[in-house]
C-alpha cells in the first residue's frame, strides 16, 4: 500500500513533467492510492508557484491580494488533500485490525510525512535548478550544490522514517490518527476579519 520509494520517485517525476507541461495531470488506474498521493504533491506545486508570483519584483497591491486569495484556497486543498491520504491508509487499515490501539503514537502522521516530501520534491528540483543555470557565478553554483546535498539527504532521511512508520504499524508496534488541520482562515464563520466586515451597521 505504501512505498516511500514509489512516492519520491512519482513526486521527482511529476515535477520534471509539470514544469515542461503545466496542464499534464497523472494518469493512474482507477482508486489507485497513488493518484491521491499526486493530487496532493499537485497542490503544493501550485502553491510554490502562485507565492513565487507575489514576490515578483514590481507586483502590484491588488495583484499580491489577488496572490494572497489564491495562495489560501491552494493551500486549503493542500490541506484536505493530505487528510484523504490519512484516511484511505487508516481505511486500508481497519479491516486487518491496525493501528493496534495498544501502540505507542507516532506525533505525525504518514501524509504529514508525504507532504514533507512533496515540498522537499519542490526544493531539490529548484535548487538543482540554480546549479545549472549558465549565467550564475561559481559561487552561486557552489553553495546550491551543497544545499543540494543537504536536501537529498533529508529526504533520504525523511523517506526512511516513512517506511519505518509503515512498517511498525503493519507489525501492530506503533500506531498514528488523523489530526485534522482545522484551519479557520477560510471560514467566514471563524475568521474575524471576515465575519466582522459582513455584520451590517445598525442603518445600513
Amino acid at each position: 500500500m505504501l512505498s516511500a520509494t514509489e512516492i519520491v520517485d512519482l513526486h521527482d517525476q511529476l515535477t520534471a513533467r509539470w514544469h515542461v507541461e503545466p496542464a499534464r495531470g497523472y494518469e493512474a488506474p482507477k482508486e489507485n492510492w497513488l493518484a491521491a498521493v499526486a493530487a496532493q504533491h499537485r497542490a503544493n506545486f501550485e502553491l510554490w508557484h502562485i507565492e513565487d508570483e507575489a514576490r515578483a519584483p514590481g507586483a502590484s497591491t491588488a495583484e499580491v491580494a489577488n496572490v494572497k486569495h489564491r495562495v489560501d484556497q491552494t493551500n486549503q486543498r493542500r490541506n484536505d488533500m493530505a487528510e484523504a491520504l490519512d484516511r484511505a491508509l487508516l481505511s486500508w487499515l481497519k479491516p486487518h485490525g491496525l493501528p493496534s490501539p495498544a501502540a505507542p503514537l507516532n506525533s505525525e502522521s504518514p501524509a504529514l510525512i508525504i507532504d514533507r516530501l512533496s515540498i522537499l520534491a519542490l526544493k531539490i528540483y529548484h535548487t538543482r535548478e540554480e546549479t545549472d543555470r549558465p549565467d550564475a557565478p561559481a559561487d552561486h553554483i557552489e553553495r546550491n550544490q551543497e544545499r543540494l546535498a543537504i536536501l537529498l539527504e533529508q529526504r533520504a532521511d525523511l523517506a526512511a522514517c516513512l517506511d519505518a512508520l509503515w512498517g511498525e504499524t503493519l507489525a501492530g508496534t506503533r500506531r498514528f490518527k488523523l489530526y485534522r488541520q482545522l484551519k479557520m482562515y477560510n471560514d467566514p464563520s471563524l475568521n474575524p476579519a471576515i465575519y466582522r466586515k459582513l455584520v451590517k451597521r445598525p442603518g445600513g
